[in-house]
């Protein structure tokens, strides 16, 4: 979930009046031989939080970054908000997570601002929790939102990710209607960026639609270059495709397969 390196325009993306839970009434204090305390400027905290995360001192990391957000850091704002989605050195709280990667996005940002990369990753972090909800929490499934979310993401800041996500509810029709030629679209562009399951998802659309050998050999080319954790899904896509084609196709297919590379048009 760590997307940093995107520019941008200011956005106001929810409607949602969330404020940042959680950061006050807390008495820590660092060791005295941190170098910081409270009062530091919120750089100066932030920094000592990534060391003190780096080396697996992650009670300290937090408290740093608390103090931090306190002074409207927004890279400590995002750095807590992760540790509380993952369950990293705090109880996982999806709830809380949500709230501050609300106010990151509710914030916005200006263009060119070093905290371009956190704004976006908390567009990206909000449109899963719309899309799948939190239990037992005022926060439900909205996947019309989580849609926009992945649109303002994809369009706006060209991450590859969000340009998949994008295009599989484009397919499916989550949010809104279906649309394969924008999904095609979309799927093209996070493939260029190099994204594997945007490669094996376009190859299996066009399987579809009857271009066997194209569609089976870009399959075949993201399984080929894809993650343990894209394989998982990506094999089982590209081995019913396989077994669909005749014995020529294959053959064809996996030759092509070997000059395509993610980022080719």
């Amino acid at each position: 979930m760590l997307i940093r390196e995107y520019k941008s325009l200011t956005f106001l993306v929810l409607g949602m009046a969330l404020t940042l839970g959680g950061l006050g009434g807390h008495a820590y204090a660092f060791d005295p031989g941190a170098g910081v305390s409270k009062e530091s400027g919120p750089f100066a905290l932030f920094k000592f939080g990534f060391s003190a995360y780096k080396n697996g001192r992650k009670d300290e990391a937090m408290e740093a970054y608390r103090y931090a957000a306190e002074k409207g850091h927004t890279g400590s704002r995002w750095a807590l908000a992760n540790m509380y989605a993952d369950g990293d050195g705090v109880a996982e709280n999806d709830l809380e997570a949500f709230k501050i990667y609300s106010e990151i996005a509710q914030k916005g940002i200006e263009p060119g601002s070093e905290d371009t990369g956190y704004f976006v990753n908390a567009l990206i972090s909000l449109a899963g929790y719309y899309r799948r909800g939190i239990p037992d929490s005022p926060v439900k499934s909205d996947l019309a939102q989580a849609r926009q979310l992945y649109f303002q993401a994809a369009s706006t800041f060209g991450v590859p990710e969000a340009q998949f996500q994008l295009a599989k509810m484009l397919l499916s029709g989550d949010g809104g209607s279906v649309n394969v030629q924008q999904a095609k679209k979309w799927l093209n562009r996070a493939r260029k960026s190099g994204h594997a399951g945007a490669m094996g998802v376009f190859g299996n659309v066009i399987f579809q639609e009857g271009q066997t050998v194209r569609g089976l050999a870009y399959m075949t080319a993201a399984l080929d270059q894809c993650t343990p954790k894209e394989r998982s899904w990506l094999q089982p896509l590209q081995e019913q495709a396989f077994s669909l084609a005749n014995e020529d196709d294959r053959r064809v297919a996996i030759t092509m397969s070997r000059g395509m590379h993610l980022d080719a048009d």
